[in-house]
């Protein structure tokens, strides 16, 4: 019998605010592809659709499974793996998977995923990889670009790397059709290099993996990049970057430091926008949870994690674990407050907030700037961001 998959977000996705506001958890990306895609290209299905807060289900429709398929749900904070999806493949109708008490996916037969129902209940062995804070986006890049970069290259040949190059392990570098790397170093020694379809890195970089370029990204001339680190689709980076994940369509185009930071799609960061990842005493860096009110350690090594829409002025600092959340304009000399929520206007001392029409005619401007623009199901999802 066919199957049909479906992605479910769990009670848990306000865990990974500010990300979560704008998309639900399987559209957060971590090594090269976002968790979606990597689900798709593992069950060599057509896309999958997501079960997600309802303000979100008009920008990602779910989409019911077809008369006579069995409908697979699959834990939206899960990566795969082939221990995994093997797992699943071999499930029947009627059972579910568990690992530590928390479902990972359950078959079932028609659409109400809530009706009463006796199922078998297995529990996974493997070892499995979940995105449940924000900071895991960047603790588990390493290990995701490795995974993606293997799957995504898997029986390919790369486009010639062009002499111009120096290069260190050769096999571990890939470039997609129409990609341009000139004049640089690339070294793959430490993890794999790859350049999406179209994607250019210019003069004078330095590139240590692993690292990802997604379609359309640009590395801008002289900049230094550390794994592991991700740029996905038409984002532009420059400067120093070190394990650091840019989701799409965003900049950082000039000098100044990024390190274990997550920035989400459609951001610009001004020049010389620097922020720390470590505090001075090397004690825990605490995180503040939105969702919860309180916060969290996030371990020793975090840096600013930016929502989708947001924007800083140029020499702005961010402290270490500073959240900045959905459609914030940040500028000022000073260190900005280490929570800023979602609407937020200024910098220091931070009182004003975005008026909602103004905030959207900006976020229109700058998808403009990239050839998209703002849709009615954006609006209406940051309409109900700024509303509460």
């Amino acid at each position: 019998m066919d199957r049909h998959y479906i992605l479910f977000d769990t009670p848990e996705r306000d865990e990974l605010y500010p990300f979560t506001h704008t998309r639900p958890v399987a559209d957060i990306r971590t090594g090269i592809l976002t968790i979606r895609e990597k689900w798709e290209k593992w069950l060599e299905t057509g896309p999958l659709s997501s079960f997600t807060a309802e303000y979100l289900q008009a920008k990602f429709p779910l989409q019911k499974a077809p008369p006579g398929t069995v409908t697979v749900l699959l834990n939206g904070h899960l990566l795969p793996s082939a221990d995994l999806v093997g797992t699943i493949s071999a499930m029947e109708p009627g059972q579910e998977l568990y690992k530590n008490g928390r479902l990972l996916a359950k078959l079932i037969s028609g659409d109400d995923f809530f009706a009463p129902a006796t199922l078998v209940r297995l529990e996974f062995e493997g070892d499995i990889r979940r995105v449940d804070r924000p900071w895991d986006i960047v603790q588990h890049n390493d290990a995701a670009l490795r995974d993606d970069f293997a799957l995504l290259t898997k029986g390919r040949k790369s486009a010639p790397v062009s002499p111009t190059n120096q290069v260190v392990n050769p096999e571990q570098i890939f470039l997609e059709p129409g990609a341009r790397v000139e004049c640089s170093v690339l070294n793959a020694a430490t993890g794999p290099i790859y350049i999406g379809k179209n994607a250019e890195v210019m003069e004078g970089n330095l590139v240590r993996g692993p690292f990802a370029m997604g379609e359309g990204a640009v590395l801008k001339m002289g900049s230094r990049i550390y794994g592991a680190t991700t740029l996905g689709p038409r984002c532009v980076a420059g400067g120093e970057i070190k394990n650091t994940v840019f989701f799409a369509h965003s900049n950082k185009g000039h000098d100044g430091y990024l390190g274990d930071a997550v920035i989400g799609e459609w951001c610009n960061l001004g020049a010389n926008t620097s922020c720390s990842n470590m505090k001075n005493n090397a004690r825990e860096v605490r995180i503040w949870m939105e969702a919860k009110q309180e916060y969290w350690s996030a371990g020793t090594k975090c840096g600013v994690l930016m929502g989708d829409f947001s924007r800083c002025g140029i020499n702005t600092m961010f402290n270490t674990g500073t959240v900045v959340g959905v459609s914030c304009n940040v500028f000022g000399g000073n260190f900005p407050p280490k929570y800023l929520p979602s609407f937020s206007w200024g910098g220091a001392g931070l009182t004003d907030r975005y008026r909602l029409e103004e905030a959207l005619r900006d976020a229109d401007a700058w998808m403009r700037l990239k050839g998209a623009g703002l849709q009615e199901a954006d609006r209406e999802i940051l309409t109900r961001i700024f509303r509460g």
